[in-house]
């Protein structure tokens, strides 16, 4: 295990409004030990309906809100429209994160920026316990992102609501220096998503392979090891939260394994979507048990 020091809560130096919410999260469900486990159903509107063509019990959104609530997740994450027709069912059982913002992949350009379909006030009114962000750090349309995002920063500061950016780096420039999952990119998404005040950053797993190295800005051409690389994204989080996505659905001993490694790295948490729940129920529930008993391991 490293030694990797751990964000605390009291780190943050939040108002009362959302450290009582992030709180609920992080004590009084899920792991409930200070860590986090968030499953996310926002690839509907982001990917369409393909990631649900082999996966037919998870079309119906019923069955995410059963895996997080028999799964002892700390929230579950999905746009207004799920939200407002699912959740009062499931709302004492699990808490809930609104995603605020969101695309399609049609049609899929350099300039990718994902307009807000709700407000910190539906979440609110909605009983949430955070609400959700996607950044894109590196599209032509960053400057319009940035000014979106500095309202619901705002709006969130006035009601005391927890934000968590998915900061995912996009755009010609980034292909040019690696790709989108490459450690220079997801470094600079996760420092930009400090900068600009979020409380929890979600982000992918940085790769480092020689030929991502060879394209990236000075200081980053070395040899890298996944510890390392994810250690580094962590630091340039600062005093902010880090979650990291399974991703696409692997193995089951393969998405534990990475879970691990995140968390040896000084992770706050993970969120784990299609890795979960592109799997019939029984095994959707064995990966959540899994990924507690990884959790347990890390709290404090």
């Amino acid at each position: 295990m490293s030694n990797a020091k751990r964000t605390q809560l009291s780190d943050l130096n939040l108002s009362a409004g959302k450290t009582r919410r992030l709180s609920r999260l992080l004590y009084e469900s899920g792991p409930a030990n200070g860590t986090l486990m968030i499953l996310p159903i926002d690839q509907g509107l982001e990917h369409g309906p393909r990631d649900f063509l082999d996966a037919v019990e998870a079309r119906n959104p019923e069955f995410q809100f059963r895996v997080a609530v028999n799964g002892r997740y700390s929230a579950i994450a999905l746009q207004i429209g799920l939200a407002e027709k699912y959740y009062p069912e499931f709302a004492d059982q699990v808490p809930l994160i609104v995603k605020l913002n969101g695309k399609t992949e049609i049609p899929m350009d350099d300039a990718p920026f994902s307009p807000l379909n709700a407000a910190v006030e539906d979440a609110v009114r909605l009983g949430a316990d955070a609400v959700g962000y996607t950044l894109y750090v590196g599209s032509a349309r960053q400057d319009e992102d940035f000014r979106q995002f500095a309202t619901v920063r705002r709006d969130a500061e006035r009601y005391g609501m927890p934000v968590i950016v998915w900061a995912y780096p996009r755009g010609s420039w980034v292909e040019k220096k690696g790709g989108k999952d490459s450690l220079w990119a997801v470094d600079y998404a996760a420092r930009t998503a400090q900068e600009l005040g979020a409380d929890v950053i979600k982000l992918n797993i940085p790769r480092s392979d020689a030929e991502q190295l060879q394209k990236a800005p000075s200081g980053y051409q070395r040899a890298w090891t996944e510890l390392d690389a994810l250690e580094q994204v962590i630091a340039s989080a600062g005093k902010s939260l880090v979650i990291f996505a399974g991703g696409e659905r692997g193995s089951i001993e393969n998405t534990i394994a990475k879970a691990r490694i995140c968390m040896d790295a000084g992770a706050s948490g993970l969120i784990f979507g299609r890795s979960v729940w592109q799997r019939k129920y029984e095994d959707a529930l064995e990966v959540s048990q899994a990924a507690h008993r990884v959790l347990q391991d890390y709290g404090g």
